[in-house]
């Protein structure tokens, strides 16, 4: 268990009578098949709450508070909520609540990067007596131009990717700065999952068959800490997706009444070389 959520699960033991919670490497996906275009493209969004490693437990998820997108070196910020929606998501379980979004090809027709965030509903972990709200990046470049793929959102807690969450290969280095409320973030906790298995966004559901088999639990959630100027660095030993969490770096920390973890996600994609 991280160290960050046992003081959370502390807090709630001690202030709401949680005497049993257990930490659980959580992720809200905001996936797509492709973040490296060639041409503009229309772009389907799987946005499910899950542990990407097993497929499982998939959480229920509220309508999210925003999703946007950030497009050229000038900012221009698109609400995307007009195109969510809600659907029941097969998981290793039964389905849960999640959601589905087609962004039209217009609006990621200029060339360079394109940034989708979300914000979900804090989703409340009933184990861990914890609300969990994660703040969930994914840069999508056209045509291979520079863009502002890089700067800062002015997220609550954010992760500034320092290199090119579409254009890596696999057995590369992948580099990030943890930021709250714009400032670096030393030795943040962060957790590092592969995303094990097909998702199939047509039929809102993962593939039943794992890519690889982990020989212990410890190897589903990797974990480290970024340094002390607040810079996480991590490898990519398998082509696929792969999601960074640095959690609990949020300055609000109830809801509701109760703890609330304030975590930021992105997702980054690694390519074999061929």
């Amino acid at each position: 268990m991280l160290i960050k959520r046992r003081l959370l699960q502390a807090f709630a033991a001690a202030t709401f009578g949680c005497m049993t919670c257990v930490a659980k490497a959580h992720f809200q996906m905001l996936y797509l098949d492709e973040t490296a275009l060639q041409r503009a493209a229309d772009l389907d969004f799987a946005i499910v709450f899950t542990h990407p490693f097993s497929g499982g437990p998939t959480m229920a998820m509220g309508e999210p508070k925003a999703f946007s997108l950030i497009s050229g070196h000038g900012g221009k910020t698109t609400d995307l909520r007009q195109y969510l929606k809600p659907v029941q998501w097969q998981g290793r379980e039964k389905p849960v609540a999640a959601y589905r979004a087609s962004i039209p090809r217009e609006l990621v027709r200029p060339l360079g990067d394109h940034i989708f965030v979300l914000e979900p509903e804090p989703y409340l972990e009933t184990e861990e007596g914890v609300y969990i709200q994660q703040f969930t990046k994914l840069v999508v470049n056209v045509g291979g131009v520079p863009g502002n793929g890089s700067e800062p959102q002015g997220l609550a807690v954010e992760i500034q990717p320092l290199n090119k969450p579409y254009a890596n290969w696999t057995g590369g280095v992948f580099r990030a700065l943890v930021l709250a409320d714009g400032k670096p973030v030393p030795f943040a906790e962060i957790e590092i999952e592969y995303v094990n298995h097909a998702v199939d966004i047509k039929n809102n559901a993962f593939g039943q068959k794992d890519y690889v088999t982990a020989p212990q639990a410890a190897f589903k959630s990797l974990s480290t800490y970024s340094d002390a100027q607040g810079i996480v660095t991590i490898g990519l030993p398998r082509a696929g997706w792969w999601g960074i969490a640095a959690l609990n770096i949020g300055a609000t920390k109830t809801y509701k009444g109760k703890p609330l973890s304030q975590d930021a996600v992105l997702w980054i994609q690694a390519r074999d070389m061929k």
